[in-house]
């Protein structure tokens, strides 16, 4: 998992203007809500990278390398950008009612979602010991 907090590239009376990524076209983007407690991935990409950006609220995010034991961990809100690399397990836990934008290179949209989507048999937080309540706590 790659993190990083964007900054504001300008700002005035009228609101304020960040760019999310540049020279970098997507293939596939949606935005997604997701409710305090939701729980969103638990999966992994074998084709395709995927970018997270946080628009408002704050989630618990974990990440595992397929083949690999350490589950990485981190609280993240908004303005934060996360990039998931092929193989790389990912979960998100909504600590606060959440919106965020996924962006994909490779197969994702519509029919497509689930042709490059494996699912994980365990949630990486509970893999990591840690339950839903006590996430929810950390706000």
């Amino acid at each position: 998992m790659k993190y990083e907090l964007k900054k504001v590239n300008f700002e005035d009376a009228r609101g304020r203007i960040m760019d999310i990524f540049e020279n970098a076209p997507k293939e596939h983007c949606v935005i997604l809500t997701t409710k305090k407690g939701g729980v969103r991935g638990n999966h992994y990409h074998n084709n395709s990278l995927q970018y997270d950006f946080i628009i408002s609220g704050k989630m618990k995010v974990f990440g595992q390398r397929v083949g690999q034991e350490k589950i990485e961990s981190k609280i993240v809100g908004a303005d934060s950008w996360l990039e998931w690399d092929k193989n790389e397990a990912h979960e998100f836990v909504a600590i606060e009612d959440t919106t965020f934008i996924t962006f994909v290179n490779g197969p994702r949209g519509g029919e497509k979602f689930e042709s490059d989507t494996i699912r994980l048999k365990t949630p990486l937080h509970e893999a990591k010991g840690e339950k839903i309540e006590d996430i929810l706590k950390e706000a």
